[in-house]
């Protein structure tokens, strides 16, 4: 009577490092809290480790320097997107956008975070195409889908530009909660979808 031989279990590669992702979560959360109390320009891989409850090391093997650590946040945050509306109409398509990018300015990560990185952007090349790529391209995607539609269903005239329709719709939201930091009073989401409407029918 012959025995099989038992199936040894399969192992790791010798010196692979399994990262822990719960390690991962409490430095990207020690990350976002180390940006929104001291900025980019002073914060340290020592405050965010210590702040994190765990060694340098345990950084380093997941993030090669500060830097990366925070496109990293900024990618993470932009991977929730913004949807494209299709409700049928321009005013109705400008209002969902506006009520879904109100939600995401508020965000932490967009209010506390990104004008911070903004700044750092101009010594940075990489912070400034990071945001371009991950925040401002897909917003220009769906502003352009939104006028493509309005134009299809002769709401805007052909030609319209889909980069000054993004600054008609999303930057006054912008300017409001991220750089006045004022409340938005009843109503103003209603009010700023028909001025946007008006401004780009005129153009």
């Amino acid at each position: 009577m012959t025995t099989e031989p038992t199936a040894n279990p399969r192992r790791a590669p010798a010196g692979a490092a399994v990262l822990r992702e719960d390690v991962t979560d409490a430095i990207r959360a020690a990350v976002f809290a180390e940006l929104a109390a001291v900025g980019f320009a002073r914060m340290s891989i020592e405050g965010i480790a210590r702040r994190a409850g765990v060694g340098k090391t345990a950084v380093y093997r997941r993030w090669k320097s500060k830097l990366s650590l925070v496109l990293d946040l900024v990618s993470a945050f932009a991977t929730q997107g913004l949807p494209a509306p299709a409700t049928g109409s321009l005013y109705g398509d400008v209002r969902a956008l506006l009520e879904v990018a109100s939600h995401a300015l508020r965000h932490p990560v967009a209010s506390q975070v990104i004008p911070d990185l903004l700044v750092e952007a101009a010594r940075h090349p990489e912070i400034s195409e990071t945001i371009k790529a991950t925040l401002l391209d897909p917003q220009q995607g769906v502003v352009a889908q939104v006028v493509r539609d309005a134009v299809a269903r002769g709401d805007l005239p052909a030609g319209t530009d889909p980069d000054r329709a993004l600054d008609l719709v999303v930057g006054p939201l912008y300017w409001r909660l991220n750089v006045v930091r004022t409340p938005l009073p009843k109503g103003y989401l209603d009010d700023l979808a028909t001025a946007a409407v008006a401004a780009l029918k005129s153009s």
